[in-house]
């Protein structure tokens, strides 16, 4: 049977699941929305194709699921850039699609072509240095082979965003249905990379160490092994910290965790990294700038170091590990319980560890970076953990009151701003999210990153998607001010500006909204807000003078 390419690649996008799919429409790209229209798929019209972008890689944080977004050409696509980069820095599933003039006057000048041809920009290279894969379909017979290259990806371990650029006429051409039927769309199970001897080798170190310490990164949380890591730690009675993006991988209030390590963080994990541990056992971390405090040398030397990860590439990137084993995370600390098992090493009694951790946390460590004039957020955070201990969905840019304040339960899902680290990223993200996980939903940011995404808030309103957005107000990229006061003598430049009203902005929207001037403010606000159901904008004043204790070195 005969169907448009259009329809073609809708039902794609239903073989591999796709439900939602986040976009702005555009002439180019109209036959896709039109073969849409009778799909199982729900289209959702965002007001910047940017936040299209987030809100996929959202959905997909949210749900493992594949994420999706479409544009048109041109402005379109190019709109789509930077969330794309950063789905591409975090390896998100997520498909790109965006329609292009036909190709029957690629380089005559046609409204918004992006071919490369004839002086017009060149939309697929653009996209080049952010997308695993990326094609433009200028004939429909090398159509099969695109859809499978285009599968393989989007399903394996370590993925990224795949662009799928298509001519307007060639979405009206005509194809063979059955293409599909040759194109597998569901994921293979992948064995261990390794053997039962690596494994055991990795075990007798481990329980050889006198003070080992688990350094847990996201590919914990991507691989599933929250629990098989709470059952090792629990065994051998070993510290847990984490990455930044793996807050929550473990219960941050258990007595073995530690926090994350981190240069904005409060220092406890570097701390017993640094006077106690003799063995370091990196899981799925990639031990980035922020992760290791600039790639301190005093962290790993002196120390064994092994290295578990499903990435070859991430193996021993940046250092040398005694043993660099590639292999999927859960499955290999499964292996290593059963070595313990089976040579009959049972729970240790041994108190020390628990000890040591409670003496360091006692010591207030996130005062030293979190000194004054933070008391609002530190309020906020503690009342955000006690009224939901469970279920809640949080998508932090602001990064480094949460890393400090926030004790993140393992019933709830922290998704800090990874990737390229881009300002207005947090509440399309949230809103994607939501199409996916219906939990409690938050938004943390500073009040310029709000401004880059505010428009955003109208598809929480039209989509009916609850979600709390709280905005910390210091009129100031916080950041920027923070920096030009420490390493620039105070020559403050292009950091501070005046915003809006707050509370006019919520009505305009159609949304309710909260002040927090005071901690009185958030008691009425935790008894009094629709925080599971409601859309709310929550405005905390914060000083524009106080600033983290730590040093960028930029």
């Amino acid at each position: 049977m005969k169907i448009k390419v259009s329809e073609l690649i809708v039902r794609y996008l239903e073989r591999l699941g796709i439900k939602h799919i986040f976009g702005i429409p555009g002439a180019h790209i109209l036959p896709v929305y039109d073969a849409l229209y009778a799909a199982d798929i729900e289209t959702i019209l965002t007001k910047h194709e940017q936040g299209a972008a987030f809100m996929a890689a959202g959905y997909t944080r949210a749900s493992g699921r594949i994420g999706a977004c479409i544009s048109t050409a041109g402005p379109g696509a190019t709109n789509l850039i930077t969330g794309v980069a950063s789905a591409y820095a975090d390896k998100q599933p997520m498909l790109v699609i965006t329609g292009e003039t036909s190709t029957h006057i690629y380089g005559k000048g046609g409204l918004q072509e992006s071919s490369g041809e004839g002086g017009s920009i060149d939309q697929v290279m653009l996209f080049k240095g952010i997308t695993r894969y990326n094609k433009i379909i200028e004939r429909t017979d090398y159509l099969p082979q695109v859809l499978t290259q285009i599968t393989k990806i989007l399903l394996a371990p370590n993925s990224g965003p795949v662009l799928l650029s298509l001519p307007f006429n060639v979405q009206q051409e005509l194809v063979d249905a059955s293409i599909l039927d040759g194109i597998k769309t569901e994921r293979h199970t992948h064995a261990i990379r390794g053997n039962s001897n690596a494994i055991d080798a990795l075990a007798e170190m481990i329980v050889q160490a006198q003070r080992p310490v688990i350094l847990a990164g996201f590919g914990c949380i991507r691989s599933g092994a929250q629990q098989v890591l709470a059952r090792l730690s629990e065994t051998l009675n070993i510290p847990v910290a984490t990455s930044l993006k793996a807050k929550g991988v473990i219960d941050e209030r258990a007595p073995l965790s530690l926090g994350s390590l981190g240069v904005t963080s409060s220092g406890e994990a570097h701390e017993y990294i640094v006077e106690r541990a003799d063995l370091i056992l990196v899981l799925g971390a990639g031990f980035n700038e922020r992760t290791s405090y600039v790639w301190e040398p005093s962290l790993l030397q002196s120390r064994r170091v092994l290295q578990i990860d499903n990435d070859q590439e991430q193996l021993e990137k940046v250092f040398d590990a005694d043993i660099a084993f590639c292999g999927d995370i859960r499955e290999t600390l499964d292996g290593i319980l059963g070595y313990l098992e089976r040579h009959g090493i049972e729970h240790s009694s041994a108190s020390g560890p628990q000890a040591e951790i409670a003496e360091l946390k006692a010591s207030g460590g996130a005062k030293r970076i979190l000194q004054t004039g933070f008391e609002l957020v530190e309020a906020f955070f503690a009342q955000l953990e006690r009224h939901f201990p469970r279920d809640a969905v949080v998508f932090d840019d602001n990064i480094i009151y949460a890393q400090n304040l926030f004790h993140v339960a393992a019933g709830n899902h922290y998704h800090p701003n990874s990737g390229i680290s881009s300002l207005g990223h947090a509440v399309p993200a949230a809103i994607g999210a939501h199409f996916a996980l219906e939990l409690p939903t938050f938004a943390v940011l500073g009040d310029g990153g709000f401004q880059m995404c505010a428009m955003e808030l109208m598809t929480a309103v039209n989509y009916r998607k609850q979600l709390n957005v709280v905005v910390f107000n210091n009129s100031s990229m916080g950041l920027i001010r923070k920096n030009q006061v420490q390493q620039y003598d105070g020559r403050l430049i292009s950091c501070d500006f005046v915003n809006p009203d707050y509370a006019y902005l919520a009505k305009a929207f159609g949304i309710a909204y909260y002040k927090v001037a005071r901690e009185a403010d958030l008691e009425s606000l935790f008894a009094q807000a629709d925080l599971h159901n409601g859309i709310n904008l929550i405005e905390i004043l914060i000083d524009k003078n106080a600033f983290p204790n730590y040093r960028s070195r930029r």
